[in-house]
């Protein structure tokens, strides 16, 4: 038997299995997953994560069921595995089927809970948002908190804020690439070699959002102290007011929020 089954191996699964394997939580050996294409699976080969060849067989061999499709298809997939998945324990990360929603769809004795993960989680810096409803024993909420933990930081979040503080974390990442992309393209218009250019953006976002974590500071007060009277910072933090980069990214999440 293993301990997390996987079905459904996409970019977020993926980097949620690769991650686990690499922080030493689970072994690979105590993985099992499938896909519908068959070569989402081969992201899996270095880390002796073991595949299997049907959904029925995940639920047969594993502990925990981790729900990872697209929403699309979820209820497609899942029909079919209902009274195979009594009385057994489910993680999903299935985008709008939070705890209501699940307990509509499957047995009353499948214990369930839904967490929102983002992608950073393949290099442990993840940050998963665990809705506080759930039906997860004791010993299964623990087991689900700390698998997300090894592979970031996790927050408990009451289900009503799921939605926009998911798409924050979940989204979040999307926009940030483009504040990275958008800054080193800045600096290759100033000369800087492109690879170069990446490295600096990269770390400059890596670092600044750490300064934040680990100070407690307020962004805007940590925007003063590098904003000299009269100096080159203040003079770009203008030139991104004049374009609405505040009113962008607020509406980035608004419009991300509701279809």
């Amino acid at each position: 038997m293993y301990k997390l089954g996987f079905i459904g191996m996409g970019n977020m699964a993926g980097a949620i299995a690769c991650g686990i394997a690499q922080s030493g939580f689970l072994k690979g050996e105590e993985m099992i997953a499938y896909d519908i294409v068959s070569s989402q699976l081969d992201k899996l080969d270095q880390y002796q994560i073991h595949k299997a060849s049907s959904e029925k067989e995940i639920v047969e061999k594993s502990e925990i069921v981790f729900i990872g499709v697209k929403p699309q298809v979820v209820e497609g997939v899942i029909k079919p595995l209902k009274d195979s998945l009594k009385n057994k324990a489910v993680i999903s990360i299935v985008l709008g089927y939070d705890y209501q929603r699940y307990n509509d769809l499957l047995d009353e004795t499948t214990r369930h809970i839904f967490v929102m993960p983002n992608t950073p989680a393949l290099v442990l810096n993840g940050m998963s948002l665990i809705e506080g409803q759930y039906s997860l024993t004791e010993e299964e909420f623990q087991f689900t908190y700390e698998l997300f933990a090894s592979i970031g930081s996790v927050e408990v979040v009451p289900s009503h804020l799921m939605n926009g503080a998911g798409t924050l974390s979940g989204c979040g990442p999307a926009f940030v690439y483009m504040v990275i992309e958008s800054l080193a393209d800045g600096a290759v218009k100033e000369g800087v070699p492109r690879e170069m250019a990446y490295k600096l953006a990269s770390q400059t976002v890596a670092g600044a959002g750490k300064m934040q974590l680990d100070t407690g500071l307020h962004p805007g007060v940590l925007k003063d102290q590098v904003c000299s009277p009269g100096g080159s910072t203040i003079r770009g933090v203008q030139a991104l007011e004049d374009a609405g980069i505040r009113s962008a990214f607020i509406k980035a999440i608004e419009k991300s929020c509701h279809e």
